[in-house]
Order: C-alpha cells, then structure tokens, then sequence
C-alpha cells in the first residue's frame, strides 16, 4: 500500500529555526487542530519550526466503517488486539521523509522533536522509537531524536516493539501525559503501555525535576478525559523548551 507525500501545515519560527517540531493529530483530526497549540508555545518557543502533518481519509473499522483522517485503521482500543501494522508502517514511511526533509534542510535529528496526540501519539512512538526491524521495507535506520511525547496515547505493535526497537530507545528522552478519566484510549492502557517500555525494553524512568534525561516522564493528569489541558500543555512546552534549548 503507498501512500503519497503527506500534505502538513508549517507554523515558522518567530527567530532563527535552530529546532524542529513534528506533531502529529489524532483520529478525525488535521494538523490544524494542533495550531493553536503551537501558536501558543511560539513566544517562548521562539526558534522552533512547527511541522503539524495531516493524515490520509480511510475507512475506520472501529466507527463503523466511516472514511476520516486517519494515520491507520483502528479495529478496536486496546492491548491486545489486532492492529492494521501494514497502515502503520505506510505512515511511518511517510513521516520519515517529513523529518528526512528537515535533515536535509539542516537541521540534525538531535535538534527534531516527534510528539502526538491519541492515534498520533501512537504513531510518535513508532516513529521515534523504532528502527531498521520497522523500516525493512525501504532500508531505514531509524532517528536519534531529540524527544518523542506522547498524548493520550498508547504503545501500537507491542508484540513487535522488541524487533521493532531502535538502538537509541534507552537514550531518547520521553514525555507521556495521560488523562486519568479518558474514556477512549484507557488509563491503563497508557500505564500498560509505559510498563511495557520500562519493563519489557528496558527504558529507564526518567526523574522528574533533573532536567531532561534519558527516560520515560509519565505524567497523569487527574480528572481529564481523552483532550489535554493547561498543565500538560505547560508540561510539554518544559519539555520541548529543554529538549530543544534556544542555542
């Protein structure tokens, strides 16, 4: 299955573009959705370059076939379940060349951020975490990135991920926020997935307020369903803002 060049929306930086950021939507959405959000962060963000993609329209087995924006099919949430991998890795193919044409405008993937919302968070991990075992296809290596975040996501692929891993899984840092009502990708299933990061691939967990290390940061926002909002907006922004410092 190919898929074309991915139409995305780029929100330029207010100074010199030292950093990138590569978010990616959710199930329904566009890139658009996330623009305010970076618009937000622009001020104190001054140097990145927003690159905000918009999925393909397919049809979505879990809303009852109904053709949406979509990285991948979606057969039902959960653990354990049958997962569309081959929509999975057409997509990942297809983020690979949105950072492989910020390498190439140079700016280095030690200085590239992949974050994501729900679906997208999902597709974060697989882009950020994987390696050649993911990208047999087409012959990639994977990237050293700065920093994967993770929204209200959850860890696609897990019987996988072990062949899948990149060589810099335990090296790049991770931000995880999770709402502790969310209704639709579950609780759990975020501290299922992190467990299964920190238990079963051996990713450290990082040690809030050190700075950013190497590790997973899970962070739960009590009371919050499957959105975000003020705090881990600001969470993210801390992220990125060290991750990505202004040079």
């Amino acid at each position: 299955m190919a898929l074309a060049p991915l139409k995305f929306l780029t929100v330029s930086p207010l100074s010199k573009h030292t950093a990138t950021v590569i978010f990616i939507h959710g199930l329904g959405d566009s890139g658009h959705g996330w623009k305010p959000v970076a618009d937000m962060f622009r001020p104190e963000l001054s140097h990145v370059k927003w690159v905000l993609p918009h999925s393909p329209e397919r049809a979505v087995t879990a809303n009852m076939g109904i053709e949406m924006p979509s990285w991948f099919d979606v057969y039902s949430f959960g653990f354990n379940t049958t997962e569309d991998a081959a929509g999975m890795l057409v997509s990942l193919r297809a983020l690979d060349a949105l950072i492989k044409a910020e390498v190439d405008a140079g700016i280095p993937p030690s200085r590239i951020v992949v974050g994501g919302f729900s679906q997208g968070g999902a597709m974060s991990l697989l882009t950020g975490l994987t390696g050649r075992g993911a990208r047999e296809a087409w012959g990639g290596e994977g990237w050293k990135l700065a920093g994967v975040a993770v929204m209200s996501g959850w860890l696609p692929l897990k019987d996988q991920f072990k062949r899948f891993a990149s060589p810099y899984i335990s090296s790049t840092p991770l931000f995880w926020g999770h709402g502790t009502l969310d209704p639709l990708v579950k609780y759990q299933l975020g501290r299922d997935s992190a467990e299964f990061l920190t238990g079963q691939l051996g990713i450290s967990i990082a040690e809030q307020g050190k700075g950013v290390n190497a590790g997973l940061d899970f962070r739960s926002y009590e009371g919050m369903g499957h959105s975000t909002c003020a705090k881990e907006l600001d969470d993210l922004k801390e992220f990125i803002r060290k991750t990505v410092p202004q040079e």
